[in-house]
């Protein structure tokens, strides 16, 4: 009896081990990682996402992170070709792209590339003056990816980009350059200024030339306008001259003759003058005075004619 319970809890811990041992060779990979196992730590196979079964103690596996990740370098003080301390950090970005060499081709991946960063920003940076360096970020970035990428080759990775965080010059140097920078701003705001003043001179006179020469043409306007205006006024004028010229020789010329050589007869008898005419009717016509009573009067021998109205 007691042997029969004892050879029953035996074989249920022997299957609660075996299964226990089983269930431990279910092993789950992620989507965004790839297995490496291994049989007696040896590389056997490379498996991907899912649940995977391998014999316990005999295998092993390994998971791979095939994300894009950061790795962030920390700052450091190189000295540039002019002989200036600079401090300067990056971050790296970059993704495995062979999980088995960057399993087996290096030990800590994260950090060897940390310092060949370090010693290849050294190299780059010593070779540039301090304006060139920070003037020059998105150089320094292409060369020390360049750089980067081929190292790292080999260890199944890829560094996608490097980004320069800061570059920072020493106080003293800020300092001066935070100078310049205000100098150069104002030299560039007079600039400006003396631009401005140089343009608004240049349109004040344009200004007074285009009012000088709208002044002048209103000038010649009113000029041609008054000619033309005493033009048409003289014009007006001689016509008026005209028609009265030739209303008075048509309408009063007869008149005008007739009072003209009745005023030199008035002037005539006022000075008492006899006139000796011929006894005949026709000196009326001769004097131009018909319709003029004359009266004969006797001296002597002769006869005198006196004419009245």
């Amino acid at each position: 009896m007691w042997e029969m319970e004892i050879l029953t809890i035996t074989v249920t811990l022997i299957l609660m081990a075996v299964v226990l041992i089983l269930a431990s060779g279910i092993k789950k990979v992620n989507q965004y990682e790839k297995g490496i196992v291994e049989r007696w730590h040896a590389y056997e196979k490379t498996v991907e996402p899912g649940l995977r079964f391998i014999i316990p103690v005999v295998q092993r596996i390994f998971r791979v992170n095939m994300r894009e990740q950061v790795i962030d370098v920390p700052p450091q003080e190189i000295i540039t070709e002019d002989n200036v301390v600079v401090t300067i950090d990056a971050v790296i970005y970059y993704q495995v792209v062979d999980p088995k060499r960057a399993l087996y081709e290096v030990e800590d991946f994260e950090l060897a590339i940390v310092k060949l960063a370090q010693t290849t920003l050294r190299n780059i940076v010593g070779e540039m003056s301090l304006d060139v360096c920070l003037t020059s970020r998105e150089k320094i970035n292409v060369e020390l990816r360049s750089a980067l990428d081929q190292a790292t080759d080999k260890w199944g990775t890829k560094v996608n980009r490097i980004e320069l965080q800061r570059i920072d010059p020493p106080s003293d140097i800020q300092l001066a350059m935070h100078k310049q920078k205000a100098a150069e701003q104002e030299r560039r705001q007079l600039r400006l200024l003396a631009t401005g003043r140089k343009e608004a001179a240049a349109q004040d006179k344009e200004g007074m030339i285009l009012r000088a020469q709208g002044e002048k043409a209103a000038a010649v306007l009113k000029a041609e306008g008054e000619a033309r205006s005493i033009e048409l006024v003289s014009a007006a004028q001689a016509e008026a001259v005209r028609l009265i010229s030739e209303a008075a020789n048509q309408y009063f010329k007869e008149n005008a003759q007739l009072n003209k050589k009745l005023d030199v007869i008035k002037e005539t008898f006022s000075q008492q003058t006899k006139i000796v005419v011929p006894s005949s009717a026709d000196i009326l016509n001769v004097l131009g005075l018909e319709g003029t009573s004359v009266l004969p009067v006797k001296t002597g021998s002769k006869t005198e004619t006196s004419a009245s109205k």
